[in-house]
């Protein structure tokens, strides 16, 4: 039989003399009252009584003054187990899991009680102790202690807390077996477990078993579905609740309008919201604010996220980071700035959020000024930080950069392998940088030891390779995924169908074409067809052009018209280059581009008429040609020309240098068309 608590006898010897003074103890309010409960005791016969000093020391813990509770517990003569008892629980109730433990070990018998206090100090204390409050309450189970609601709850907070569904399911065969099976508060304890431990089937299962529920049960049920999905279950469970007769508290809110964050759902998070607006005690909750401005953000609501932010009495990071991502989000780098410029306490996730606000913008060099100072600031960088670096990097094409960022990330020690925080991330990123900057060679080597990779891994190369002229490694590296474990997707076949097209492997594209939905189930998109048609165009299939085009499921866009205009000037196909300039002029009337690829083809067959009409077109309805452009870097400053510029500072000094060029080439007898080439770029970089 189960043993239960000992030693009331010596409680009941001094029970008559000494109880109006431990009530005076017990009803203390204030550290005050119970310091002048305390002289009076000192003064008192029963100064050195161990019934009255254990009351004093649960007085003080109560107060919260753990030094004056461990002070008086050290003074008691003869301490028992309930004195140990006293100061375990203060330990407990103040989160000191090492001191709980050194006490704990040194109880001559420690009792229910003693194991309980315990392992509520370690569960409480979270990962890192939750570990030892499981192996203490195994402790307390094979020296035949009674388990009750109170070690239940701790055992199952402990489970959550080490994400431990194992244990977590011996557990609840315990509670199954106890009298508490119907507990309405071990019912919830359960639920939270299975929900922190990423189990939202065992969750529904034992709330849908529960015979009385309150409003924590429901809530545990809702923020396991917002935080495991699917998502939409905590909105449905939310209109059962309150179709249940049960009042949402401020918990329940917030991981409705978290759900709603989740789905984008800005009608329903509005509801919430008009709800939370009702409630006097609910507008001032910073968590439910909080929780708010993060679905206006999410929704691309950027004012209304703005307007409950300044509405805010007082903020926190979580808020200011919230609202710094919606700027982001809704590409306002300047307000993005500005909320992170009145930040006080910048986490690594507000420096990530505005570094990628910049790299997705056209702002890579902020991006990477950025990346300087948070690393002036001692600011520890993650895998996302490194992401977006890279990315800017690529996008520049600065290949010094990459490299240096790439010697950051070595510093690091990133493997490029998946774990909690997947650093293939890092990898891919990488790999892209070099590939975007035309260092194939070097992206290759990152890829090749790379401790793991993903389809992002593959694609990278495979599309890269064919961007950059190395088709036929990019078809190889393709036929290298077909043999890993990994599946092509829609971005893989355009990297496989962009290489045909690059090297005029016509048959390879039609047979890679026709694989996608026959052996990879993949639903060709427009820019398949774009490829295909660019492909075939290149080829001079243009009749197998005209009829791919008018079979397509879906409407050509402009690339794709352009991308057969080109064909048709290549090929000189001027019917069908009529029929998709038009279909250009339709799409998009200001673009110059669909009016000079007409005209150059009518000029190249000598069809004067028709180029004088099409610019004449192009004149009347105000079609300007964007001027050309040219950059170059010197002295690490990046320079750039804009055709017939006459105010640029370098101006005569470029000037100059191309005429010397040009100069030379002539002493030299360059190919004639080599040097007319250059004459008319010297006219026109120089005006």
């Amino acid at each position: 039989m189960a043993r239960h608590l000992h030693g009331g006898h010596e409680l009941v010897a001094h029970l008559r003399a000494s109880a109006p003074l431990a009530d005076l103890l017990r009803a203390a309010p204030s550290l005050p009252a119970a310091r002048a409960a305390h002289a009076r005791a000192l003064k008192s016969p029963f100064a050195s009584e161990t019934f009255l000093l254990n009351t004093l020391v649960s007085a003080y813990a109560r107060l919260g003054r753990l030094r004056d509770a461990r002070r008086v517990f050290d003074g008691i003569p003869l301490p028992n187990t309930f004195s140990h008892n006293a100061l375990l629980s203060a330990y407990a109730r103040l989160g000191r899991p090492g001191e709980a433990r050194a006490l704990f070990d040194a109880i001559p018998e420690p009792d229910q009680c003693s194991y309980n206090a315990v392992i509520a100090a370690l569960a409480r204390h979270g990962r890192g102790h939750a570990a030892d409050a499981l192996r203490f309450l195994a402790a307390m189970h094979a020296d035949d202690f009674a388990l009750n609601a109170y070690s239940f709850a701790s055992a199952l907070s402990a489970c959550a807390a080490e994400k431990d569904p194992t244990t977590g399911e011996q557990v609840h065969g315990l509670v199954a077996k106890s009298p508490h099976a119907e507990d309405v508060h071990i019912g919830s304890a359960l639920v939270d477990m299975y929900a922190k431990c990423e189990r939202p089937e065992d969750a529904r299962r034992v709330f849908d078993a529960m015979p009385e529920r309150n409003v924590v049960s429901w809530n545990s049920l809702i923020t396991c579905y917002e935080q495991n999905g699917p998502v939409v279950e905590a909105l449905v469970l939310f209109v059962e609740m309150m179709d249940s007769g049960f009042i949402p508290d401020e918990v329940t809110l917030a991981s409705v309008v978290s759900a709603c964050a989740g789905l984008a759902t800005e009608r329903e998070g509005r509801q919430v919201h008009a709800r939370v607006v009702k409630c006097n005690r609910l507008r001032e909750d910073m968590v439910l604010n909080n929780a708010l401005v993060d679905m206006y953000a999410k929704c691309g609501r950027t004012w209304e996220a703005r307007c409950v932010f300044d509405s805010m009495a007082s903020r926190s990071v979580v808020s200011e980071t919230s609202m710094l991502t919606g700027y982001a989000k809704s590409a306002d780098v300047e307000g993005a700035q500005v909320v992170f410029s009145q930040m006080v306490e910048k986490n690594v996730i507000a420096w990530n959020v505005l570094i990628a606000a910049y790299a997705q913008n056209g702002e890579e060099e902020e991006a990477l000024r950025l990346f300087i100072r948070l690393k002036r600031e001692s600011v520890w960088p993650t895998h996302y930080t490194y992401g977006n670096v890279l990315n800017a990097c690529g996008n520049i094409a600065d290949l010094q950069l990459g490299q240096q960022a790439h010697a950051h990330v070595l510093k690091e020690g990133f493997r490029f392998d998946f774990g909690p925080e997947s650093d293939v991330f890092v990898g891919n990123s990488l790999v892209d940088m070099y590939l975007k900057t035309g260092s194939i060679d070097d992206g290759a080597k990152v890829f090749e030891r790379m401790a793991a990779r993903d389809n992002v891994s593959w694609n990278a190369m495979i599309v890269g390779c064919a961007q950059n002229g190395r088709a036929r490694e990019a078809l190889q590296l393709f036929e290298r995924l077909l043999c890993s474990k990994e599946s092509p997707d829609s971005v893989t076949m355009i990297g496989v169908l962009s290489a045909c097209g690059h090297s005029g492997l016509v048959e390879e594209g039609r047979r890679y074409f026709q694989s996608m939905t026959e052996d990879h189930g993949i639903a060709p998109s427009r820019d398949h067809y774009t490829c295909m048609i660019d492909l075939l165009g290149r080829a001079g299939h243009l009749k197998e052009v005209e009829d791919l085009i008018k079979n397509m499921p879906m409407e050509p866009d402009s690339v794709l018209w352009a991308s057969l205009l080109g064909a048709c000037r290549l090929h000189k196909n001027v019917e069908l280059g009529e029929w998709a300039a038009g279909k250009l002029f339709e799409i998009d009337p200001e673009n110059s581009g669909p009016y000079v690829l007409l005209s150059n083809m009518y000029a190249e067959m000598g069809k004067w008429t028709d180029v004088f009409r099409v610019r004449r077109s192009m004149k009347d309805r105000g079609v300007s040609k964007q001027p050309g452009c040219s950059w170059i870097e010197i002295g690490r400053k990046m320079n750039v020309f804009l055709a017939r510029d006459n105010r640029h500072p370098c101006r005569n000094e470029i000037h100059d240098t191309l005429r010397i060029i040009q100069m030379e080439m002539s002493r030299m007898s360059i190919d004639a068309e080599i040097a007319n080439c250059l004459r008319n770029y010297c006219s026109e970089a120089c005006g």
